[in-house]
């Protein structure tokens, strides 16, 4: 027989395996294993052992490295909205409807990528998408070449495309290495520290790029190149991650015993359409807070010529500050966040930090109140990513769906901006080029993400599910029987309406898709008849 830890109790028990053979539970880790044999030599073949951190650490570092790659990309466009309108000849309408159309791609196909992440694994996936989205960033280079609106489009989907499975599978990786509180808010801040430096790169240099150069389309091939380097860490960090695979046990948490998967033997669609209510709650204050953050990034390069009075290379330079400048507090957030929690009163914080700006951009008529607004807005922004991605996987009670859940939020976020960019633009262009109207749409987002985010302290109070989401590590690293308590009750004691909850909000979630797409297709058609 074997002796068995359980982890209902506080004492080691003997357990008969059936027909003489050694059984094992599923351990926390750093517990023994110890095959009682009756006299008889155990076949059980030796343990693996865990990953050391120096390997945790390089995982995290060329993880990180993918980002900075993607993030280049990412923040050049947005930078040169004036200089496209010009250079392309198109109206505000139809930049928005170029920015809509990967969002539009994105929302029709991220819920499948999430569970084929979860199926396939991180690794696997990146590498996929990372050659996809090289290969539409050329696509995007060449129309920019041959001043094309339309074949932009069409590279921007294909760029699209490549970026979907990315996004996923970059933190998936994550989840598979590090648990709540012990490790995952850090990497992950790191990894989005080094994303915002690429994004600043990429934003700041845009124009310069275009000005020197005197052709605006090798800006699009700098980004090209810088992808073309992204490709070949993708492809290392793939070899890394089998090796690791093939050395080492799979991560357990060390709170709850649940063993951390990369990918799952099956796709798991009743745990997806389960997905806790908590979960929903911090989707809810994601809505709001990140769809004011990216839509208002979209705009910021144009808005600060307009406010600044400056030429594009500045207001590049000054929109790259407001959107990156907080890089350097991001790390640190991801501690204390590992460290301390609070997620919640976090993001309140990062939800006030916001409304306040947008009221400033909304109200202030002089330079220096827009200047405060763009300060205000680039500390409020660092605290958002982190805390609610980490949000997002410490309220689930399965990390094997998080690449679904994790995809949920990004179909919401890029519906809504869907929906906003094509109605921004069109007030844009009804305001003569003004933010006039535009900067109401943006306080009015801020504003959602302060009420959800007082409810969801009020709720914390009443709700031990959710006022996990402020649990400190110590308290989480104590309390981790009354977590698997709650995770039995919530599928059995209330099963039936919490399983009603989560499928009533995924059914919203669709509901929100099929909106977006109606406003997109309502902006194609209004684009290319103005």
């Amino acid at each position: 027989m074997t002796l068995v830890y359980n982890m209902d109790q506080d004492r080691p028990h003997a357990q008969q395996p059936p027909d003489g053979d050694s059984v094992i539970e599923k351990l926390p880790p750093n517990d023994v294993v110890v095959p009682i044999t009756n006299g008889s030599e155990s076949s059980l073949p030796p343990t693996k052992p865990p990953a050391p951190l120096t390997w945790k650490l390089i995982a995290v570092v060329i993880t990180s490295l993918i980002r900075f790659g993607s993030s280049w990309s990412g923040g050049i466009t947005s930078a040169m909205k004036s200089t496209l309108k010009k250079k392309l000849a198109i109206n505000n309408k139809q930049f928005a409807l170029l920015e809509a159309s990967e969002d539009f791609m994105v929302a029709i196909l991220i819920l499948p990528s999430g569970l084929l992440t979860d199926r396939l694994g991180g690794a696997r996936t990146i590498v996929y998408g990372n050659i996809l989205f090289t290969f539409g960033s050329i696509l995007v280079a060449s129309a920019a070449q041959v001043r094309s609106f339309n074949f932009m489009i069409g590279g921007r989907v294909v760029l699209a495309l490549g970026d979907i499975a990315t996004q996923v599978a970059q933190y998936k990786i994550f989840s598979s290495w590090f648990p709540p509180s012990n490790g995952f808010a850090s990497t992950l801040a790191f990894e989005l520290a080094m994303g915002k430096i690429g994004g600043f790169v990429g934003t700041a240099t845009a124009n310069v790029i275009s000005k020197r150069t005197g052709n605006f389309a090798w800006t699009f091939w700098v980004s090209v190149f810088v992808n073309l380097f992204t490709n070949a860490t993708t492809i290392l960090f793939y070899w890394f991650n089998t090796v690791a695979h093939r050395k080492f046990a799979p991560v357990s948490d060390p709170s709850t015993g649940e063993k951390l998967t990369e990918r799952s033997k099956s796709f798991e669609f009743k745990k997806v359409l389960e997905l806790p209510w908590t979960f929903w709650c911090v989707i809810a204050f994601s809505l709001f807070e990140t769809s004011t953050a990216i839509i208002f990034q979209q705009n910021a390069t144009e808005m600060a010529e307009q406010r600044f009075n400056v030429d594009a290379i500045k207001a590049g330079w000054y929109s790259a500050t407001v959107q990156y400048a907080g890089f350097f507090l991001v790390p640190f957030l991801g501690v204390f966040i590992d460290l301390f929690g609070n997620r919640i009163s976090l993001m309140a914080f990062c939800g006030i930090g916001m409304f306040l700006s947008m009221a400033l951009v909304n109200w202030a008529d002089s330079q220096k109140g827009f200047a405060a607004a763009f300060g205000i807005y680039a500390f409020a922004l660092s605290f958002g990513p982190t805390t609610i991605i980490d949000s997002i996987r410490t309220s689930m009670w399965h990390q094997s769906v998080f690449g679904s859940a994790y995809a949920i939020k990004i179909a919401i976020n890029n519906s809504i901006n869907i929906i906003v960019r094509i109605v921004t633009g069109a007030l844009q262009d009804y305001d003569d080029n003004s933010y006039r109207r535009v900067v109401r749409v943006y306080l009015f987002l801020a504003a959602g993400s302060v009420v959800v985010s007082v409810l969801l302290i009020l709720l914390s109070w009443r709700s031990i599910d959710l006022g996990y989401l402020q649990w400190t590590r110590k308290q989480r690293f104590g309390k981790g029987d009354i977590w698997n308590e709650r995770k039995e009750r919530y599928h059995e004691d209330n099963g039936a309406r919490n399983r009603c909850i989560s499928k009533v909000c995924f059914a919203g979630l669709i509901v929100l898709i099929l909106g977006s797409w109606c406003a997109y297709i309502w902006g194609a058609i209004t684009g290319h008849n103005s």
